[in-house]
């Protein structure tokens, strides 16, 4: 019962880091790193444990003592299991080394792309200016409203005179309307600033007082809304520090995306 809990667990290890632990047993056994367990003559490295752990902690489990022993049973099966695959010849398969040498290159395109962030810094005078135009951007008001959006305008006006005959908004909007997000809620939305919405729809909610209806269908790229305005509030954005880490991650993303695009208008290609 132990082996085969274990074998379990060793599948769910493999899965959560796909091909990587794979590709480190077939393209290099020795792995270095401190080893202190083999499985028939293969070392297993205190490396390769310490990253599995890693990766296990990040999942949830709690590290200590016992997650690191889980992880060593785990990788113990894994290299045990993987050896007899290498002896039945399947590393030489082409699509298993196709798929090998493809985590290889996304393994290393992952690497490549925390190497140019800790190389290019992003200062905090550019997160600070990026946060002020985003705060900018936003206004200094949030909305609270509901719609009722249809796939064309004569339905969208069918439902405006039904309204304007004492109909029951979220009623219409639990049976008529099309927005799976909000039509189980009564068409009810969640507080947000205009900039979040379709400039045609925000340019209709930020005209309505107060309890008011648009008295004509808005059209957006969704479809034809019917909305309400029930309330609205100043504008209170998050602190800068409390998104700090977020915009740098977000301007990083964006400075490495421009680099690989410039990585592979450099490359020379043949014979696609």
């Amino acid at each position: 019962m132990k082996q085969t809990r274990a074998i379990l667990s060793l599948i769910l290890v493999s899965g959560s880091l796909g091909l990587t632990l794979a590709y480190a047993e077939q393209d290099n056994p020795s792995r270095g790193g401190g080893d202190h367990i083999t499985v028939n003559g293969v070392p297993i490295s205190n490396t390769l444990i310490d990253l599995v752990t890693e990766n296990q902690v990040t999942q949830g489990k709690t590290p200590g003592p016992q997650l690191e022993q889980q992880v060593k049973t785990n990788l113990i099966a894994l290299s045990a299991v993987s050896q007899e695959a290498v002896k039945e010849g399947l590393d030489q398969d082409p699509k298993i080394r196709a798929q090998l040498e493809f985590t290889r290159e996304q393994i290393l395109m992952q690497a490549l792309g925390s190497h140019y962030a800790k190389e290019h810094p992003i200062k905090d005078e550019e997160l600070k200016a990026e946060y002020d135009q985003l705060k900018a951007a936003l206004g200094n008001k949030e909305y609270l409203a509901e719609h009722i959006l249809v796939a064309d305008e004569a339905t969208a006006k069918t439902i405006i005179a039904e309204l304007d005959k004492g109909a029951n908004f979220e009623t219409l909007a639990k049976e008529k309307s099309i927005d799976t997000g909000s039509k189980d809620h009564g068409g009810k939305l969640e507080w947000a600033a205009p900039a979040v919405f379709d400039k045609s729809f925000a340019d209709a909610l930020v005209q309505l007082k107060k309890g008011q209806t648009t008295q004509t269908p808005v059209h957006s790229r969704f479809g034809y809304h019917i909305i309400r305005l029930l309330d609205e509030r100043p504008l209170q954005p998050p602190p800068f520090d409390s998104v700090k880490n977020r915009l740098s991650q977000d301007k990083q993303q964006q400075a490495f995306g421009q680099y690989a695009q410039q990585l592979v208008k450099n490359a020379k290609v043949s014979g696609q």
